[in-house]
């Protein structure tokens, strides 16, 4: 078909990728919730509560009026980056560098978990002001330290790949969407921000801001250093530029190009996902509670087991599939948010109207229960 002849392998590869990262990501978020959870029944007596505003402080919940001013900040930051790369370009570098560390250690602890749970002891080991951290902490993030030296020397596009992995995780179940509407609100700003830096922005600036600033390249921290404290010509200068980890990319089977993808195209459905997948929790403890009440009289029984995040999911990747075709049509980059926003948010929408739930999860879905919580595997 026509369709298919313009999905190449770096496409299908974009494709799992962004959507295991977000399956992911929402069930690390939502395990943490009843980590969260647990931890609150052992430090008091009273009932714990499950609720969309975690307790945990490293937790972000985005209210409406940072839905609303988050486009026009990502908006200044995108102009900062096209008109003074070259005068911060080194300062972001390292910042990026950081966090991806941060990120993909995250990333790694589930596996640092089971690997060192026979041989070690989950006792934290003390390192004064630094903290306290177990041994699987510690190997995760040696790990994390050693990926990123190893990209800083390489360049190498497959470990910025690991580094974006990271970043989409972390960013999926540290932040939270407390409400159906404060989702539409962020998503519906985000969608005019990328269209207008993607479409519009060429007949202001005279060049496309969105694809150079995504594109262009960051001179190596290394070269930099090399050339400050004068080691000579041949320290540090043979390192390569660095595309950062803002995006995931993926070589054709040709080799004749990369196939790019925006983490904040990840990320930002991603939160919808996490919302819904957690609201689908939520009702599903309500209606154990309720011993098995029926939904609505005029919703049938197999659309009531239709979940919200198994919906939403295959509109994501629906949005994502047009959003591919419509980019090697025009043979120019697409707002992907473009598609994504509707094929998630219009189905979920209608889906809840449907059952009944649109005005719950329209505000302040999740009310105090409580509930006993078990972990899922993921």
């Amino acid at each position: 078909s026509r369709a298919y002849s313009l999905v190449d392998s770096s496409q299908v590869s974009t494709f799992l990728i962004s959507i295991l990262l977000i399956v992911y990501g929402s069930f690390r978020s939502l395990n943490m919730d009843f980590e969260n959870q647990d931890k609150e029944k052992d430090n008091s007596s009273a009932a714990g509560s499950f609720n969309g505003n975690s307790t945990n402080n490293s937790i972000q919940t985005i209210d409406s009026t940072q839905a609303l001013f988050l486009p026009i900040g990502a908006s200044v930051s995108l102009l900062v980056m096209f008109f003074f790369f070259d005068s911060v370009q080194v300062v972001f570098t390292i910042c990026t560098a950081v966090l991806a560390t941060i990120a993909f250690a995250f990333l790694l602890l589930p596996m640092c978990q089971y690997l060192t749970r026979p041989c070690s002891p989950q006792n934290k080991i003390s390192f004064g002001c630094c903290g306290r951290f177990t041994a699987a902490e510690l190997l995760s993030f040696s790990l994390s330290v050693m990926l990123v030296l190893i990209w800083v020397l390489t360049g190498h596009w497959l470990l910025m790949d690991a580094l974006a992995m990271g970043l989409c995780v972390a960013m999926i179940a540290f932040v939270r969407l407390p409400s159906l509407k404060v989702s539409c609100l962020l998503l519906s700003g985000l969608l005019i921000y990328d269209v207008f830096w993607v479409f519009f922005s060429a007949y202001i600036f005279n060049s496309n801001v969105m694809v150079k600033v995504a594109t262009q390249p960051a001179d190596n921290p290394l070269d930099v250093l090399s050339r400050k404290l004068h080691l000579g010509p041949n320290v540090g200068r043979d390192v390569p530029r660095l595309s950062l980890p803002g995006k995931l990319v993926f070589p054709s089977s040709t080799g004749s190009h990369f196939s790019m993808l925006g983490i904040g195209d990840i990320v930002m459905p991603g939160l919808l996902l996490c919302f819904v997948l957690r609201y689908d929790n939520y009702k599903k403890q309500a209606n154990s509670d309720s011993c098995g009440a029926p939904g609505p009289g005029n919703i049938s029984g197999r659309m009531q087991k239709v979940s919200y995040f198994h919906c939403t999911l295959i509109g994501y990747f629906v949005g994502l599939l047009t959003a591919t075709v419509a980019s090697r049509i025009h043979r120019a980059a697409q707002p992907a948010l473009l598609y994504l926003v509707p094929f998630t948010l219009l189905p979920l929408l209608i889906m809840a109207y449907l059952k009944g739930d649109l005005r719950r999860m329209w505000s302040e879905p999740f009310h105090s229960k409580s509930s006993s919580s078990r972990f899922l595997e993921v």
